[in-house]
């Protein structure tokens, strides 16, 4: 018996990709829209529920497509409001994403890979290794879960999500296409209406994709530059071996060339004690910022196990961000969210199937690191 192909998950779909699918199925290219509707807007789970389509044309969408979410395995609340859950995704593998609640302001945090193809040294992301990129349809899975999670379907409710940020796991433009294509349903009038500005694609610095990205998106643009200077950004974004910090601010600047608005770039430094969190550093940062309209946005580091990092004390943030503010760039330092639930930036690991191996050989130190520990603890006895 020959196999039957895998039926189309249409929550995947752009508003086009859907009309191509209607037609290659002989129906009309307008019922795209009402099944778009029924998606983004009222969550629909299943055909049945889609009461303003004849009932043949429900029977026949079971039989070429369906609707599918990954399971939601874990879901965590923090004493601060912020939630977070993991997701197993096909495969095995997990993810996490993160809502992060701040007065009437709720931003979804999602992930775009499972496990990260980059390896910064202060993620713990990175540490998990590789695994996939994840499909439109997973992205936007992620973004309905959030919403359900507050009681029946309603992406108008702003009490639920009213941003979107791609922060969680994964490098979103090594995952271009998909990233995208959720993007575009995320602001799509007849899916979950989010302002362009209410979208932000965070990256590490993949400069040929924030190129290709220019004129094709107008989403918001975040860099996580982190060092201020190419030597350290070497260290610890090895991105930046491949495209320097000077390649990484013309390609911002090109982005922003193509927007029709007045907007800046969202501009994420970690700050690492003793690393990069000195006076010479703001001031070399501060260099780099005034090349392009942006706004700063410090991030103390958030400490993992055996990261080798820590956390700046309240005396050098502050002396840091002032040294930003008085040259003349708006910055603020991002509280710590969700840190007792694992939730805070740079914490998310979720389960990955790593197929770089970069997981074991940070195990591996792992294990070593606690041997010696125990050894020289039985020598100080």
């Amino acid at each position: 018996m020959l196999e039957q192909p895998d039926k189309i998950n249409l929550l995947g779909l752009s508003p086009k990709g859907l009309e191509d699918f209607f037609e290659s199925i002989g129906e009309k290219r307008f019922r795209a829209t009402q099944v778009l509707k029924w998606l983004h807007q009222q969550g629909a789970s299943s055909f049945d529920e889609m009461t303003n389509i004849s009932k043949v044309l429900r029977q026949k969408l079971a039989e070429v497509a369906d609707i599918r979410e990954p399971e939601v395995v874990l879901e965590k609340i923090s004493t601060d409001g912020t939630r977070k859950w993991v997701i197993r995704m096909d495969g095995g593998s997990s993810i996490e994403m993160v809502l992060i609640p701040e007065g009437s302001r709720k931003t979804l945090c999602v992930s775009s890979q499972v496990g990260c193809a980059l390896d910064c040294s202060f993620c713990s992301t990175g540490k998990q290794g590789f695994n996939r990129n994840l499909s439109t349809a997973e992205i936007i899975a992620q973004l309905r879960v959030a919403i359900r999670s507050f009681g029946p379907f309603d992406p108008k409710d702003e009490r639920r999500v009213t941003n979107v940020v791609f922060m969680g796991m994964g490098e979103p433009l090594l995952n271009f296409d998909n990233v995208v294509a959720a993007t575009e349903l995320m602001m799509d009038d007849n899916a979950y209406g989010l302002s362009k500005r209410r979208v932000t694609i965070s990256t590490a610095g993949v400069v040929p994709a924030i190129d290709r990205l220019a004129g094709l998106s107008d989403v918001s643009l975040a860099v996580s530059i982190h060092a201020p200077n190419d030597e350290l950004r070497d260290q610890l974004v090895p991105v930046n071996r491949r495209y320097p910090l000077s390649d990484l601010i013309a390609a911002c600047n090109n982005y922003l060339r193509h927007l029709n608005d007045k907007r800046v770039i969202t501009v994420e430094y970690t700050l690492l004690a003793g690393v990069n969190d000195q006076p010479e550093h703001a001031r070399q940062l501060l260099k780099v910022l005034r090349q392009l309209p942006c706004k700063l946005n410090l991030i103390p580091f958030n400490p993992f196990p055996n990261s080798g990092y820590r956390k700046p004390s309240a005396d050098a943030i502050l002396r840091f961000k002032q040294i930003i503010v008085n040259g003349g760039i708006v910055t603020t330092v991002r509280k710590t969210r969700g840190d007792d639930v694992d939730a805070a930036c740079g914490q998310l690991v979720g389960q990955v199937d790593d197929r770089t191996r970069r997981s074991q050989k940070y195990l591996s130190v792992l294990q070593l690191d606690a041997t010696n520990e125990t050894v020289t603890r039985a020598g100080e006895g």
